[in-house]
């Protein structure tokens, strides 16, 4: 009986050396990442961006502002631009559902062991992380996921990569009209299991996951029409989950997020109608009466903003798609 537990006591001992030699490797391996710089190119572009197109972004009744229509003033043309950036944070692109409704900071994923990460104090206030920002900063950390510094940040930048010129430039003019929010929000916390996944590689910084950081950005977002070209510039803003060739699978992240869906021929969303993707993108109901789960329900807040034509536009891409079976993982 003795030897017994001197063997148990042993092999428990055994356990948690190479357990705390494990989590040693991946905090530094972590630690590392986060040092790590990638090059990135430089860009700018004028804010507000000047003779916007008309199909930039919805006005207040569901219309959009142009600069002719405002007499072109520079006051008008700000205003215009503002308007629009205020639908881009709000709807096309769901700034604030990590940076908070008033974008002082918010929540993007709060799970234990496996990381908390807060959204970033983006008004002038106090805790800003964007004082003094300049147009080549702004693309940095919004389409590639990069800091000033070159440092890796954990914005889901592949979702924004084909973000235009003009939709930043709208989006800088929206937030830098936004009154001041004092808010120090705390940095990137990792767990265990977070580490361990950068680690090992198996979590990827968006950085990495978009590779070419030199190649230039649309200047202008297509016609807002009902057409598929329309539609695959607002679902560049799904990639991050449901993948590059949208045949969904696992999300990485909060391991409680349910593996996202294939949203080619080869998925479902190919029998349902209009009517029901717009049901469940605004309400969160799939056509058989289930729930969309975490992290899609996430989204919702975003697409119950987004106008009837951007919806439709969505759909009509997402149901051009070539049938492809989902990798497996």
């Amino acid at each position: 009986m003795k030897t017994f537990l001197k063997i148990a006591i042993g092999l428990i001992l055994l356990v948690a050396i190479l357990a705390a030699a494990g989590y040693a490797w991946a905090s530094s391996a972590t630690a590392q990442a986060f040092e790590q710089t990638v090059e990135v190119h430089d860009v700018d572009f004028p804010v507000p961006y000047p003779e916007a197109a008309p199909e930039a972004g919805p006005t207040a009744d569901g219309e959009f502002a142009t600069d002719g229509e405002t007499g072109g003033t520079g006051n008008d043309v700000r205003a215009a631009a503002i308007q629009r950036g205020e639908h881009l944070v709000h709807a096309r692109y769901g700034c604030a559902d990590c940076h908070g409704e008033n974008l002082g900071g918010g929540v993007m994923m709060d799970a234990m062991p496996m990381g908390r990460f807060l959204g970033p104090n983006l008004t002038g206030g106090a805790g800003s992380v964007v004082t003094g920002y300049g147009t080549a900063d702004w693309d940095r950390a919004v389409r590639h996921g990069v800091a000033p510094d070159g440092r890796r940040l954990m914005m889901p930048a592949a979702d924004f990569q084909r973000m235009s010129d003009q939709e930043l430039s709208d989006i800088v003019a929206h937030i830098g009209s936004l009154p001041p929010v004092d808010n120090e929000v705390t940095a990137v916390a990792l767990g265990p299991i977070g580490k361990m996944l950068v680690a090992r590689g198996i979590w990827q910084f968006s950085a990495d996951r978009i590779g070419d950081h030199d190649s230039p950005h649309v200047a202008r977002p297509p016609t807002a029409t009902a057409s598929v070209e329309f539609g695959r510039h607002l679902a560049a803003t799904c990639v991050g989950c449901h993948k590059q060739d949208y045949t969904g699978g696992d999300i990485g992240g909060d391991p409680n997020w349910a593996p996202a869906a294939n949203l080619t021929a080869a998925g479902s969303l190919s029998q349902w109608t209009l009517e029901e993707f717009v049901r469940l993108m605004r309400e969160g109901v799939r056509p058989d009466g289930s729930e969309v789960l975490e992290p899609m329900t996430f989204v919702m807040p975003a697409a119950q903003r987004m106008t009837d034509l951007e919806l439709e536009a969505m759909y009509l891409f997402l149901r051009s798609l070539p049938a492809r079976e989902t990798a497996a993982s």
